[in-house]
């Protein structure tokens, strides 16, 4: 199976080596990989140029955005832009994040996926991260059938039918919602442990966490899910600061009457499955 693998890097100089070197070592090579840098100011060029020499399906494209690490809209913008410069010809896509280190068979495993299982929508590993130690622990979401953003696969079909990915907070569960609205599954494999070299939201500002509530609000989540999703993440950072400003992002953007991510149907879907969730855990 033909895949394509775009990686958005702003000064990523510590990690972006390791990343390739993941990529270039894969028993399963893709067709093309684009390097999307944005406004880097490090060495990550000279990285790039690197790795673009000794592998001719490595390519580049250098852009300019606001160096704020802002999550989702930064990210995916830089993902976009690389997007522009690959064609249909391809089973899945990948966007991967440029602080990873996949298994050897990472995308020969997914390929398996998705070729045996037509359903799939969406595969992807499983995140570790080192604690204080130096261990690599597990580091992933309690829902254990969520792709995390950084490593994330699609389906050419599932790719097209969600309308690929929204710039915005919340890209990386809308897609998922939205693939199972159109009738995909998700998929993650166990066995495909990927070391994410930076912990997730070391980046992340005041600004960024407010934008969590925005997207529950922009995902038709309605209050109540909003409320007990808020809750329920507040748990587990054990932070009173994460539910204050996911309800303040909540609230803000319904006084702003932000627009919406989904239209009308899909939100009643997306409120329905979600109640389905809370149900089932709570039985």
């Amino acid at each position: 199976m033909d895949y394509y693998v775009i990686i958005p890097a702003h000064n990523e100089e510590a990690f972006l080596a390791a990343t390739l070197n993941s990529v270039v070592n894969q028993s399963h090579l893709p067709k093309k990989v684009i390097i999307v840098n944005d406004n880097s100011t490090d060495n990550t060029q000279q990285i790039i140029t690197q790795f673009r020499s000794e592998h001719p399906f490595i390519a580049s494209i250098r852009i300019d955005t606001n160096p704020d690490h802002i999550p989702g809209s930064k990210v995916i913008y830089a993902f976009n832009q690389g997007l522009k410069e690959v064609d249909q010809a391809y089973n899945f896509i990948v966007k991967l994040d440029a602080d990873v280190i996949l298994p050897e068979n990472y995308f020969e495993k997914i390929a398996f996926i998705f070729a045996g299982h037509p359903e799939v929508g969406i595969a992807g590993g499983f995140i570790y991260e080192q604690d204080k130690d130096g261990k690599w622990k597990l580091n992933h979401p309690m829902d254990k059938k969520h792709v995390r953003g950084a490593i994330k696969s699609f389906s050419k079909s599932c790719f097209n039918l969600i309308g690929g990915l929204k710039t915005a907070m919340g890209w990386d569960t809308v897609d998922e919602l939205l693939a199972q609205y159109h009738g995909f599954e998700i998929y993650t494999d166990s066995s495909l442990i990927v070391k994410h070299l930076r912990p997730v939201g070391k980046n992340y500002d005041e600004k960024a966490s407010l934008l969590q509530g925005e997207a529950m609000y922009t995902m038709r989540y309605g209050f109540w899910i909003s409320l007990i999703a808020s809750l329920k993440m507040a748990w587990i950072q054990r932070s009173l600061r994460v539910f204050l400003n996911n309800i303040v992002g909540f609230s803000k953007a319904r006084i702003e009457s932000k627009p919406y991510l989904v239209d009308e149907q899909q939100g009643k879907y997306i409120r329905k499955l979600r109640w389905t969730n809370i149900r089932s855990k709570l039985l």
